[in-house]
Protein backbone atom coordinates (compact mmCIF):
# COMPACT_ATOMS: atom_id res chain seq x y z
CA UNK A 1 0.00 0.00 0.00
CA UNK A 2 1.31 3.43 -0.97
CA UNK A 3 1.39 5.69 2.09
CA UNK A 4 -0.79 8.79 1.98
CA UNK A 5 1.19 12.00 2.08
CA UNK A 6 -0.52 14.63 4.16
CA UNK A 7 -0.45 17.91 2.27
CA UNK A 8 -0.01 21.27 3.92
CA UNK A 9 -3.25 23.23 4.22
CA UNK A 10 -2.72 26.95 3.79
CA UNK A 11 -5.21 29.76 4.44
CA UNK A 12 -5.46 32.84 2.24
CA UNK A 13 -8.20 35.13 0.93
CA UNK A 14 -10.68 33.53 3.31
CA UNK A 15 -10.10 30.12 1.68
CA UNK A 16 -8.18 26.92 2.38
CA UNK A 17 -5.78 25.56 -0.22
CA UNK A 18 -3.18 22.93 -0.97
CA UNK A 19 -0.28 23.43 -3.33
CA UNK A 20 2.38 21.45 -5.18
CA UNK A 21 4.43 24.65 -4.93
CA UNK A 22 5.56 25.65 -1.42
CA UNK A 23 3.95 28.98 -0.45
CA UNK A 24 5.97 30.38 2.48
CA UNK A 25 4.08 33.69 2.30
CA UNK A 26 0.84 32.08 3.46
CA UNK A 27 -0.43 31.11 6.89
CA UNK A 28 -0.74 27.40 7.66
CA UNK A 29 -4.12 26.17 8.89
CA UNK A 30 -4.07 25.50 12.62
CA UNK A 31 -6.67 22.71 12.65
CA UNK A 32 -6.61 19.10 11.47
CA UNK A 33 -9.31 19.53 8.82
CA UNK A 34 -7.89 18.27 5.52
CA UNK A 35 -10.61 19.97 3.47
CA UNK A 36 -9.32 22.45 0.89
CA UNK A 37 -11.29 24.91 -1.25
CA UNK A 38 -8.50 25.29 -3.82
CA UNK A 39 -5.89 22.98 -5.28
CA UNK A 40 -2.73 24.35 -6.88
CA UNK A 41 -1.00 21.72 -8.99
CA UNK A 42 1.93 21.51 -11.40
CA UNK A 43 1.14 20.07 -14.85
CA UNK A 44 1.76 20.72 -18.55
CA UNK A 45 -0.60 23.12 -20.31
CA UNK A 46 -1.48 23.42 -24.02
CA UNK A 47 0.88 25.68 -25.96
CA UNK A 48 -1.59 27.72 -28.00
CA UNK A 49 -0.41 31.18 -26.95
CA UNK A 50 0.81 32.41 -30.33
CA UNK A 51 -2.63 32.20 -31.95
CA UNK A 52 -5.21 32.66 -29.22
CA UNK A 53 -4.01 35.09 -26.58
CA UNK A 54 -4.54 38.84 -26.19
CA UNK A 55 -1.95 41.21 -24.81
CA UNK A 56 -2.59 42.82 -21.42
CA UNK A 57 0.39 44.82 -20.16
CA UNK A 58 3.10 42.38 -19.10
CA UNK A 59 1.04 39.19 -19.40
CA UNK A 60 -0.91 37.31 -22.05
CA UNK A 61 -4.32 35.84 -21.39
CA UNK A 62 -7.15 33.85 -22.90
CA UNK A 63 -10.56 32.60 -21.76
CA UNK A 64 -11.91 29.32 -23.10
CA UNK A 65 -14.94 27.45 -21.70
CA UNK A 66 -14.79 29.75 -18.65
CA UNK A 67 -11.22 28.63 -17.97
CA UNK A 68 -8.73 31.47 -17.62
CA UNK A 69 -5.24 31.08 -19.08
CA UNK A 70 -2.33 33.36 -18.22
CA UNK A 71 1.15 33.31 -19.70
CA UNK A 72 3.90 35.18 -17.87
CA UNK A 73 7.12 35.62 -19.91
CA UNK A 74 10.09 33.80 -18.39
CA UNK A 75 7.94 32.43 -15.58
CA UNK A 76 5.02 30.09 -16.20
CA UNK A 77 1.70 29.38 -17.83
CA UNK A 78 -1.37 29.15 -15.60
CA UNK A 79 -4.89 27.80 -15.96
CA UNK A 80 -7.62 28.77 -13.46
CA UNK A 81 -10.58 26.41 -13.39
CA UNK A 82 -14.03 26.72 -11.78
CA UNK A 83 -12.77 28.74 -8.83
CA UNK A 84 -11.34 25.52 -7.43
CA UNK A 85 -8.08 24.74 -9.18
CA UNK A 86 -4.98 26.49 -10.52
CA UNK A 87 -2.71 24.51 -12.84
CA UNK A 88 0.84 25.86 -13.07
CA UNK A 89 3.32 24.99 -15.81
CA UNK A 90 6.67 26.60 -14.89
CA UNK A 91 9.17 27.30 -17.63
CA UNK A 92 12.63 25.79 -17.57
CA UNK A 93 14.85 27.74 -15.21
CA UNK A 94 12.07 30.11 -14.18
CA UNK A 95 12.32 32.26 -11.05
CA UNK A 96 9.90 30.62 -8.60
CA UNK A 97 9.60 33.89 -6.70
CA UNK A 98 8.11 35.40 -9.85
CA UNK A 99 5.86 32.36 -10.34
CA UNK A 100 4.50 32.71 -6.80
CA UNK A 101 4.06 36.46 -7.24
CA UNK A 102 1.70 35.97 -10.18
CA UNK A 103 0.10 32.91 -8.62
CA UNK A 104 -0.92 34.89 -5.52
CA UNK A 105 -1.77 37.99 -7.57
CA UNK A 106 -3.31 37.62 -11.02
CA UNK A 107 -4.28 33.97 -10.63
CA UNK A 108 -5.92 34.36 -7.24
CA UNK A 109 -7.69 37.51 -8.41
CA UNK A 110 -9.14 35.57 -11.34
CA UNK A 111 -10.08 32.60 -9.17
CA UNK A 112 -11.87 34.87 -6.69
CA UNK A 113 -13.90 36.29 -9.57
CA UNK A 114 -14.86 32.77 -10.64
CA UNK A 115 -16.11 32.20 -7.08
CA UNK A 116 -18.14 35.44 -7.20
CA UNK A 117 -15.83 37.08 -4.66
CA UNK A 118 -14.96 40.62 -5.73
CA UNK A 119 -11.20 41.30 -5.90
CA UNK A 120 -10.27 44.95 -5.53
CA UNK A 121 -6.79 46.17 -6.40
CA UNK A 122 -5.42 47.73 -3.26
CA UNK A 123 -4.61 47.33 0.41
CA UNK A 124 -6.93 47.03 3.40
CA UNK A 125 -6.46 47.63 7.12
CA UNK A 126 -8.67 47.23 10.18
CA UNK A 127 -9.76 50.33 12.09
CA UNK A 128 -12.09 49.93 15.07
CA UNK A 129 -13.14 46.46 13.96
CA UNK A 130 -14.00 47.49 10.39
CA UNK A 131 -12.17 47.21 7.07
CA UNK A 132 -11.01 50.25 5.13
CA UNK A 133 -9.61 49.75 1.63
CA UNK A 134 -7.14 51.91 -0.30
CA UNK A 135 -7.48 51.41 -4.06
CA UNK A 136 -5.74 53.04 -6.99
CA UNK A 137 -3.46 52.59 -9.95
CA UNK A 138 -0.06 50.93 -9.59
CA UNK A 139 2.32 53.34 -7.90
CA UNK A 140 -0.45 55.41 -6.27
CA UNK A 141 0.93 54.60 -2.81
CA UNK A 142 -1.67 52.12 -1.55
CA UNK A 143 0.75 49.73 0.16
CA UNK A 144 2.85 52.56 1.58
CA UNK A 145 -0.26 54.15 3.04
CA UNK A 146 -1.25 50.81 4.59
CA UNK A 147 2.27 50.49 6.03
CA UNK A 148 1.84 53.90 7.68
CA UNK A 149 -1.32 52.57 9.35
CA UNK A 150 0.57 49.48 10.52
CA UNK A 151 3.15 51.76 12.14
CA UNK A 152 0.27 53.32 14.09
CA UNK A 153 -0.88 49.93 15.36
CA UNK A 154 -3.67 49.18 12.87
CA UNK A 155 -3.43 45.61 11.47
CA UNK A 156 -3.27 44.58 7.81
CA UNK A 157 -6.03 42.57 6.13
CA UNK A 158 -4.72 42.43 2.59
CA UNK A 159 -2.15 43.86 0.21
CA UNK A 160 -2.54 43.94 -3.59
CA UNK A 161 -5.72 41.83 -3.86
CA UNK A 162 -8.62 42.62 -1.50
CA UNK A 163 -11.20 39.79 -1.40
CA UNK A 164 -14.74 41.04 -0.73
CA UNK A 165 -17.65 38.66 -0.26
CA UNK A 166 -21.13 38.95 1.22
CA UNK A 167 -22.00 38.17 4.82
CA UNK A 168 -23.69 34.88 5.67
CA UNK A 169 -27.12 36.48 5.30
CA UNK A 170 -26.08 38.01 1.96
CA UNK A 171 -26.83 41.50 3.21
CA UNK A 172 -23.50 43.28 3.59
CA UNK A 173 -19.90 43.13 2.26
CA UNK A 174 -17.07 41.68 4.32
CA UNK A 175 -13.32 41.62 3.67
CA UNK A 176 -11.46 38.36 4.26
CA UNK A 177 -7.78 38.28 5.31
CA UNK A 178 -5.42 37.59 2.41
CA UNK A 179 -1.98 36.67 3.78
CA UNK A 180 0.53 38.32 6.13
CA UNK A 181 2.84 40.08 3.70
CA UNK A 182 3.22 43.51 2.15
CA UNK A 183 4.96 44.46 -1.09
CA UNK A 184 6.87 47.71 -0.70
CA UNK A 185 9.19 49.65 -2.98
CA UNK A 186 12.72 50.30 -1.74
CA UNK A 187 11.97 54.04 -1.59
CA UNK A 188 9.00 53.36 0.70
CA UNK A 189 11.10 51.20 3.01
CA UNK A 190 13.68 53.97 3.34
CA UNK A 191 11.02 56.63 4.01
CA UNK A 192 9.39 54.36 6.60
CA UNK A 193 12.77 53.89 8.34
CA UNK A 194 12.78 50.17 7.54
CA UNK A 195 16.09 48.42 6.87
CA UNK A 196 16.06 47.04 3.30
CA UNK A 197 18.69 44.46 4.30
CA UNK A 198 16.05 42.67 6.39
CA UNK A 199 13.79 41.92 3.40
CA UNK A 200 14.04 39.92 0.18
CA UNK A 201 13.25 41.32 -3.28
CA UNK A 202 10.02 39.98 -4.76
CA UNK A 203 11.87 39.22 -8.01
CA UNK A 204 15.23 40.05 -9.56
CA UNK A 205 13.51 42.46 -11.98
CA UNK A 206 12.03 45.08 -9.63
CA UNK A 207 13.14 46.95 -6.52
CA UNK A 208 10.10 45.84 -4.59
CA UNK A 209 10.45 43.85 -1.40
CA UNK A 210 8.44 41.19 0.43
CA UNK A 211 7.74 42.44 3.96
CA UNK A 212 6.30 39.83 6.37
CA UNK A 213 3.76 41.28 8.82
CA UNK A 214 2.64 38.22 10.77
CA UNK A 215 2.52 40.09 14.08
CA UNK A 216 0.42 42.87 12.50
CA UNK A 217 -1.97 40.71 10.49
CA UNK A 218 -5.69 40.47 11.19
CA UNK A 219 -6.77 36.88 10.58
CA UNK A 220 -10.57 37.31 10.75
CA UNK A 221 -13.08 38.65 8.24
CA UNK A 222 -14.55 42.06 9.06
CA UNK A 223 -17.28 44.29 7.56
CA UNK A 224 -16.23 46.72 4.84
CA UNK A 225 -16.86 50.27 6.08
CA UNK A 226 -15.01 52.50 3.63
CA UNK A 227 -13.03 52.74 0.40
CA UNK A 228 -10.48 55.45 -0.42
CA UNK A 229 -9.36 55.93 -4.04
CA UNK A 230 -5.78 57.25 -3.98
CA UNK A 231 -4.78 59.65 -6.77
CA UNK A 232 -1.41 61.37 -7.31
CA UNK A 233 -1.31 65.06 -8.30
CA UNK A 234 1.60 67.04 -9.76
CA UNK A 235 0.33 70.24 -8.10
CA UNK A 236 -2.46 71.47 -5.90
CA UNK A 237 -3.37 70.57 -2.35
CA UNK A 238 -4.02 67.30 -0.57
CA UNK A 239 -7.75 66.73 -0.39
CA UNK A 240 -10.15 64.04 0.78
CA UNK A 241 -13.64 64.29 -0.60
CA UNK A 242 -16.59 61.96 -0.25
CA UNK A 243 -17.78 60.45 -3.52
CA UNK A 244 -21.48 60.35 -4.25
CA UNK A 245 -23.87 58.91 -6.83
CA UNK A 246 -22.67 57.17 -10.00
CA UNK A 247 -19.01 58.13 -9.66
CA UNK A 248 -18.77 55.39 -7.03
CA UNK A 249 -19.51 52.79 -9.73
CA UNK A 250 -16.56 54.11 -11.75
CA UNK A 251 -14.25 53.63 -8.77
CA UNK A 252 -15.31 50.03 -8.12
CA UNK A 253 -15.25 49.13 -11.81
CA UNK A 254 -11.88 50.76 -12.45
CA UNK A 255 -10.22 49.16 -9.43
CA UNK A 256 -11.59 45.64 -9.71
CA UNK A 257 -8.48 43.49 -10.03
CA UNK A 258 -8.01 42.32 -13.64
CA UNK A 259 -11.33 43.89 -14.62
CA UNK A 260 -10.83 42.96 -18.28
CA UNK A 261 -11.99 39.47 -17.26
CA UNK A 262 -15.50 40.65 -16.31
CA UNK A 263 -17.01 40.60 -19.84
CA UNK A 264 -14.94 37.58 -20.91
CA UNK A 265 -16.46 35.56 -18.05
CA UNK A 266 -19.92 37.04 -18.69
CA UNK A 267 -20.00 38.51 -15.19
CA UNK A 268 -21.28 42.01 -15.98
CA UNK A 269 -24.62 41.54 -14.20
CA UNK A 270 -23.01 39.97 -11.14
CA UNK A 271 -20.39 42.71 -10.98
CA UNK A 272 -22.96 45.50 -11.26
CA UNK A 273 -25.16 43.99 -8.54
CA UNK A 274 -22.19 43.41 -6.25
CA UNK A 275 -20.92 46.97 -6.69
CA UNK A 276 -24.41 48.28 -5.94
CA UNK A 277 -24.26 46.40 -2.64
CA UNK A 278 -20.92 48.02 -1.84
CA UNK A 279 -22.30 51.47 -2.58
CA UNK A 280 -25.20 50.88 -0.22
CA UNK A 281 -22.99 49.76 2.68
CA UNK A 282 -19.59 51.46 2.42
CA UNK A 283 -18.55 55.10 2.36
CA UNK A 284 -16.47 55.99 -0.71
CA UNK A 285 -13.83 58.73 -0.74
CA UNK A 286 -11.21 60.10 -3.10
CA UNK A 287 -7.82 60.99 -1.63
CA UNK A 288 -5.89 63.38 -3.86
CA UNK A 289 -2.26 63.67 -2.82
CA UNK A 290 0.81 65.45 -4.16
CA UNK A 291 3.38 63.35 -5.99
CA UNK A 292 6.27 64.88 -4.06
CA UNK A 293 7.75 64.30 -0.64
CA UNK A 294 6.81 61.52 1.74
CA UNK A 295 3.35 62.15 3.16
CA UNK A 296 2.04 58.69 4.12
CA UNK A 297 1.96 59.39 7.87
CA UNK A 298 0.15 62.71 7.39
CA UNK A 299 -2.32 61.11 4.99
CA UNK A 300 -3.05 58.33 7.48
CA UNK A 301 -3.81 60.95 10.14
CA UNK A 302 -6.15 62.79 7.76
CA UNK A 303 -7.95 59.55 6.89
CA UNK A 304 -8.44 58.78 10.58
CA UNK A 305 -9.94 62.25 11.06
CA UNK A 306 -12.24 61.70 8.07
CA UNK A 307 -13.42 58.35 9.42
CA UNK A 308 -14.01 59.88 12.85
CA UNK A 309 -16.03 62.75 11.40
CA UNK A 310 -18.15 60.37 9.34
CA UNK A 311 -18.89 58.00 12.23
Amino acid sequence: MIPTVKKTIYTAFGLRLTSDIPLPELSIARDDDIHADIEIMIADLPKFWNDEVSEANHLSYAVRDHQIFFHIPKAAAFCIQEGKRIIVSPMMGSDMNKVRLFLLGSCMGALLMQRRILPLHGSAVVIDGKAYAFVGESGAGKSTLAAAFLSKGFPLLSDDVIPISLSADGASPVVSPAYPQQKLWQESLVNLDMDTNLYSPLTHEVEKFAVPVSSQFYAESVPLAGVFEVLKLENGETEIRRIQKLERFRIFNCHTYRNFLIPLLELEEWHFTFCLNLINHAAVYQLRRLDSGFTAHDLAAQILDTISEGA
